[in-house]
């Protein structure tokens, strides 16, 4: 039976492999070479290990590499940190992949959430289902209320829904840095049936996630300004943080806060104050 998380390792290796400069690693750029980047042969070289047992590696074959072979691939192939975590995660080497949470939101995150005022925030799972938000998201983005139960998920809903497509700054740009984070949070567990059903979802979905997705681009979350364009009160630049409950592991707050005396922080005020809304 294929581990999913095997096979992910190979076809990531491989299209990592495929993009590396030779000329990077010390190696002659010229050369018979049918395909770009290095040969198996060259990164089983550079990183000391047998080019069959490589070779298998990218076969997905069920042999488990030792931390020092994940680092001194991580050094062949040039990985970024992120990358490099993916694979450390993938050979479980790296920090467990979060459970899935249990239906529902606790309780008392909700009254976190609320508690938050006019900073937009929302609860997702460890597959990306929206579980729980305050009244300042539901006015910042009204959809997440009338989103049918099974289309509540936040990257189903970045690739589908025309009003969060009008929403982010720059959409093409955003949505696939939240696909290269999802596939970073999501790669140990391609093959929970959860993410495996929204993931072929997307793909008849949406051509701009098929194409992400085929990449096996990955990127690590990092809290930022983002830059929103809201129908009812303009552009909003939000600094966006993201958060774990240390007695709930399996689910992720997302706030969204803006800088004190800024234009932002008014109009969440009169977002706030307007009519409507769910709590």
């Amino acid at each position: 039976m294929t581990n999913p998380a095997l096979q992910e390792l190979g076809e990531f290796l491989r299209s990592r492999r495929q993009q590396v400069d030779p000329r990077t690693v010390g190696l002659p750029p010229g050369g018979a070479r049918r395909t770009p980047g290095l040969r198996r042969e060259e990164v089983a070289l550079l990183s000391g290990v047998s080019h069959t047992w490589y070779t298998w590696l990218e076969q997905g074959r069920d042999i488990h590499p030792s931390r020092q072979v994940v680092d001194a691939l991580a050094r062949t192939l040039r990985l970024s940190a992120a990358e490099h975590e993916y694979v450390l995660r993938l050979t479980g080497h790296g920090a467990p992949a979060p459970s899935s949470a249990p239906d529902g939101l606790p309780a008392h995150l909700q009254r976190l959430l609320d508690a938050l005022g006019p900073s937009p925030a929302y609860a997702i799972t460890a597959d990306w289902t929206i579980v729980g938000w305050n009244r300042a998201y539901a006015r910042f983005y009204p959809g997440v209320a009338t989103a049918e139960p099974g289309e509540r998920n936040l990257l189903w809903l970045v690739f589908t829904d025309p009003a969060v497509r009008a929403l982010l700054g720059d959409w093409a740009a955003d949505s696939r840095r939240f696909l290269t984070q999802f596939r970073a949070e999501a790669g140990a567990r391609l093959g929970d049936p959860s993410v495996v059903a929204l993931v072929a979802r997307l793909e008849e979905a949406s051509e701009h996630f098929r194409t992400g997705w085929a990449s096996r681009d990955v990127d690590r979350f990092s809290s930022a300004e983002r830059r929103f364009e809201h129908p009812d009160v303009g552009t909003l630049l939000l600094e966006h943080h993201q958060l774990t409950p240390a007695d709930a592991p399996g689910v992720q707050l997302v706030v969204y806060t803006a800088a004190p005396g800024s234009g932002t922080e008014a109009a969440l005020g009169r977002l706030s104050g307007a009519a409507g809304g769910v709590g």
